[in-house]
């Protein structure tokens, strides 16, 4: 039996396609761009704040919304009521990073002609993210081609830990999740970057990303600093990297002093808990140890900031 399925997710969007299931979604959210052929899908979600802010007008806009216990996204009932989907998948994880459970639920009660069943994912590490690829893969009967994609990562992963074995040097790395109020990369992120022959710094695995100060950053002195914004693109990061450059003390850092600063394209690869999260323990690999690592993301994943 063929679903009839709704992503509101990005990630779930990839896992859906990665399990050979494209032709059975029927709509999407309005972040939802990858892979390019999905695009053309109905879009059922929209973000309750104007496009174009800046990273503290959008933390403003975030916080204040949340405070009034209104959404960060609305789900677009009608089009969905006219999708009539038998699947929906959402999350749990992160009422700013996409449509929340009590949202959908809110959306699909008495709404549907039909029980739609809800998937919602919540992942906080590398474990959870291939869990949910298996949790769908259930779900939509297509158990086969979940193991397989599992084991492609899988591999993937264990070339990148084998090859690192011996590394003895694992520099400290500081990933930058929002530039400002500042905030480093927690969940899955400080674990991509251990697998990855790195040292990660002020996060937590497994935990939500801390706010840090500018002192934080300056005493545990990071040899690298890696820009990956959540929901930006490298060059939209880059609209914004004055922020850091004027910080007191920026040049006396050890990643600027040994030039590894780098920016990664945050929105596609690290802050979406789907397959490519694994390329993005190739991106990460490539940057901490190039003599061991080309995997070919340079420029389009990730560049080196010109200091």
């Amino acid at each position: 039996m063929s679903h009839k399925i709704v992503s509101l997710l990005p990630a779930a969007t990839e896992i859906v396609c990665a399990l050979g299931l494209e032709a059975s979604l029927v709509g999407r959210s309005h972040e939802c761009d990858y892979p390019e052929s999905i695009t053309h899908l109905p879009i059922c979600s929209e973000a309750n704040f104007p496009d174009g802010l800046s990273s503290a007008d959008i933390d403003v806009k975030v916080k204040e919304i949340l405070a009034d216990a209104l959404s960060v996204y609305t789900v677009k009932r009608e089009v969905i009521k006219e999708l009539s989907p038998d699947v929906v998948i959402t999350q749990a994880q992160c009422e700013v990073c996409a449509v929340s459970l009590t949202e959908v639920e809110q959306a699909l009660e008495n709404y549907l002609d039909k029980q739609a069943q809800i998937i919602s994912l919540q992942p906080n590490s590398l474990d959870d993210i291939f869990n949910d690829i298996k949790t769908v893969a259930e779900a939509l009967n297509v158990k086969e081609a979940g193991e397989r994609l599992l084991e492609d990562l899988n591999e993937r992963v264990d070339i990148i830990r084998h090859k690192l074995k011996f590394m003895e040097n694992k520099p400290t790395v500081a990933c930058v999740e929002w530039l400002e109020p500042m905030m480093i990369s927690g969940n899955w992120i400080p674990e991509l970057v251990s697998i990855a022959g790195g040292t990660p710094i002020l996060a937590q695995p497994g935990k939500h990303s801390p706010y840090v100060s500018w002192d934080n950053i300056r005493e545990s002195d990071p040899e690298v600093i890696l820009l990956m914004p959540c929901g930006f693109s490298i060059e939209r990061t880059m609209r914004e990297i004055n922020i850091l450059l004027e910080q007191p003390g920026f040049g006396e850092l050890k990643a600027v002093k040994n030039n590894r600063i780098y920016i990664a394209d945050g929105n596609q690869y690290f802050n979406r808990p789907g397959p490519r999260i694994v390329d993005s323990v190739e991106i990460l690999a490539e940057i901490l140890h190039p003599k061991q690592f080309a995997f070919g993301y340079e420029g389009d994943g990730w560049i080196k900031f010109a200091l």
